[in-house]
C-alpha cells in the first residue's frame, strides 16, 4: 500500500512499495519541483500563451506550482496532463501542499483534483487543465507543445517510458524550440533524447540530486 511521506522541506511526497520508488525527492517535494520545473522550465520558456504537457500527474504538485506562477504573473496557461494510476482522493486530501503555498494555494490545488478527468477545466482565467487517464507507452495524443513536464517514475524502475521510442513520440508532440525538463540525468535519457533530435543541456540539481537535464527540439 502508497504510504505518505514527510520529505526533508516539510512537504509529504508519496511512496510506491511495489516499486521501492518515491514521487518526488526526499530532500523537498516542492523544493525539487520548483526548481526543475518551474525554475527551468516554465520560468525559462517564453511562450505566451503556453501549451505544456506533463508525464506524470501524480499528486498535482507541477500543475499546482504552474497555476501559481499564472495566479501571480498572468500568464496564459493549457496545461495537459497524463497519468495511468490517479491517486485516491484519500491520498489527495493528506497532501499538506497547502502548508506551504497559502490559500490560494489550497484553493488551487482543491480545483485542480476536483477537475473532471478526460476534460478540459478552466482553474483560472489564464490557466485550463486536461487530466488524462492514460498509458504513455501505447495511447494516442494530439496537439503540439510548448513545454514538457517528463516526471515519470524513474528509468531503473519504468524503463519503458524513457525509451527511445516514447522520446520520439514526445517529440512529435513538440513545436520546434520545445522545452523538456527532467528530474533524471542518467547518460541512457540523454542518448534517446539527442537521438530524436534535442540538444540536452546538463543544469545543476535541487538538494540531493547534482544534475538534470533540460533539452530544447531542435
Amino acid at each position: 500500500m502508497n504510504q505518505l511521506i514527510t520529505t526533508s522541506d516539510g512537504s509529504h511526497t508519496i511512496y510506491v512499495p511495489e516499486l521501492d520508488e518515491h514521487y518526488h525527492s526526499v530532500h523537498g517535494a516542492i523544493q525539487e519541483s520548483r526548481h526543475i520545473f518551474i525554475n527551468y522550465g516554465f520560468k525559462f520558456c517564453k511562450a505566451n500563451p503556453v501549451k505544456i504537457f506533463e508525464i506524470g500527474f501524480g499528486t498535482g504538485l507541477n500543475a499546482l506550482l504552474t497555476a501559481l506562477e499564472c495566479s501571480a504573473d498572468k500568464r496564459v496557461v493549457d496545461y495537459t496532463s497524463v497519468e495511468k494510476y490517479p491517486l485516491t482522493k484519500d491520498f489527495t486530501e493528506s497532501l499538506n501542499y497547502k502548508d506551504y503555498t497559502g490559500t490560494e494555494g489550497h484553493r488551487l490545488f482543491t480545483l485542480i483534483h476536483s477537475a473532471e478527468w478526460e476534460s478540459n477545466q478552466e482553474i483560472l482565467p489564464n490557466f485550463s487543465i486536461k487530466k488524462i487517464i492514460a498509458d504513455l507507452t501505447n495511447a494516442h495524443f494530439e496537439g503540439i507543445y510548448d513545454l514538457v513536464y517528463f516526471d515519470a517514475f524513474g528509468p531503473e524502475k519504468q524503463p519503458e517510458m524513457w525509451s527511445r521510442d516514447v522520446f520520439g513520440m514526445i517529440s512529435s508532440l513538440m513545436a520546434k524550440n520545445g522545452i523538456l525538463v527532467t528530474y533524471s540525468a542518467k547518460g541512457e535519457v540523454k542518448r534517446n533524447l539527442r537521438a530524436n533530435g534535442f540538444e540536452v543541456s546538463f543544469l545543476p540539481g535541487p538538494p540531493g540530486k547534482r544534475e538534470i537535464i533540460r533539452a530544447i527540439k531542435i
